[in-house]
């Protein structure tokens, strides 16, 4: 799960790390009187989505100006007419695609004298198991672009779980970040902080591009981008009352309320598969034969009719899915409990593309005969690559 800067920011600033002060404004009414508890005379007006690259962004609409989506104001009237322009508008940025996100947060933030500024990240490294953190000096650009023109500039280690964070690590950061006496203490502190926070509230990632010396000598976390472990979310309610449903996916979350695993994708070919590894499989074949699939989605391995109809409704409701292939391998999941959802959610919701169903495993003959007796225009397929083969071809005409 995703939250914004300015609540990343307040989970930060609960282990000590130093953050700017800020307001998050949801109205424009609301703008004059942040910029006036802030007091100026620098204040960042910054879009709050779910997505990178805020700042080298671009509005949709003509009348939200040509100055990106992080902005810096002289004035509060300043601050207020940047509220106005970006509240409500679409900012496209390198993350979003050209759909581009609608702006329905902005936090107003205390503008920052900057002398230095850093990248710095924790993220899980699965091929570890530890958590791991990246460091450089090049703070403020895409860590992509600079682990490709200069991976020498990037510092990466990973921490012992069974030890913990030690002071040997922050010192490891001070040194990669060329941070000597009172501010090497200070990257040392900081990375501790850090480290109690990602473990505390199960973060998968945090990212704090910039991490900026200020020219007061203070390290301090200008950004800050954080994700949270999901399947541990039922440990802490309060991270969970974060989620803003506006910036995710609508099928993504209708999919969540039945326990399915589902992540949209920009193809034409709707996929219901049951095994994370099979689905992948079937993705994998449905490119091979030159289409691209619409959607990851394992129904996983107990399904119910009830949770099989949720699925292919939410296929279905896709308006870029020209076809449909469903792969069932059955073994928890029974053949013939895929054949009646299917059965029950097309005389709900209609069919109106192609549908290819392979169904193979644990009451097989069963679930063929439902669907063949069913009078549905359903193709049959032998194997998968009969299924990939068919509903390409389906698609294409």
């Amino acid at each position: 799960m995703n939250i914004h800067e300015y609540q990343a920011k307040a989970v930060l600033k609960e282990f000590g790390v130093p953050v700017s002060n800020g307001r998050p404004v949801f109205k424009v009414e609301e703008a004059e009187q942040a910029a006036k508890e802030l007091g100026g005379p620098l204040w960042v007006v910054k879009s709050q989505i779910h997505a990178g690259g805020r700042g080298k962004g671009k509005f949709k609409e003509a009348s939200a100006g040509e100055k990106g989506g992080v902005r810096l104001a002289k004035s509060v009237d300043e601050v207020k007419q940047y509220v106005r322009e970006m509240l409500g508008a679409t900012l496209v940025t390198i993350q979003t695609g050209p759909a581009g996100k609608q702006v329905n947060r902005l936090y107003i933030e205390d503008g920052s004298d900057i002398d230095k500024e850093f990248y710095l990240s924790m993220l899980v490294d699965r091929e570890t198991s530890r958590i791991a953190f990246v460091v450089s000096t090049e703070g403020g650009m895409n860590i992509e672009d600079v682990a490709h023109d200069t991976p020498e500039k990037i510092v990466t280690f990973s921490v012992d779980p069974a030890t913990g964070i030690m002071g040997h690590h922050g010192r490891r950061v001070a040194k990669a970040l060329g941070l000597k006496g009172d501010q090497a203490k200070q990257a040392e502190s900081l990375v501790s902080k850090l480290y109690a926070a990602f473990v505390a509230k199960d973060m998968e990632m945090l990212e704090i591009n910039p991490l900026i010396l200020g020219k007061d000598g203070q390290l301090k976390a200008l950004d800050a981008k954080v994700s949270f472990d999901g399947n541990a979310l039922y440990r802490h309610p309060d991270i969970a009352e974060l989620r803003d449903e506006t910036e995710e996916d609508a099928k993504e979350i209708e999919a969540s309320k039945y326990d399915l695993n589902y992540i949209t994708l920009d193809g034409t070919i709707g996929c219901m598969v049951n095994g994370a590894g099979l689905a992948m499989a079937t993705m994998d074949i449905i490119k091979l034969y030159g289409e691209s699939p619409a959607n990851f989605l394992d129904v996983g391995g107990g399904a119910t009719k009830e949770k099989v109809t949720a699925a292919f409704k939410i296929i279905t409701a896709d308006p870029n899915v020209k076809g449909i292939l469903i792969n069932i391998f059955g073994g928890i999941m029974r053949c013939d409990v895929i054949a009646e959802g299917v059965i029950a959610a097309v005389k709900d919701v209609g069919l109106k593309v192609p549908l290819v169903v392979r169904l193979e495993g644990t009451n097989v003959d069963l679930g063929k005969k439902i669907i063949a007796e069913s009078g549905l225009n359903v193709i049959p397929a032998d194997d998968l690559d009969d299924a990939a083969q068919k509903i390409v071809k389906a698609v294409r005409g």
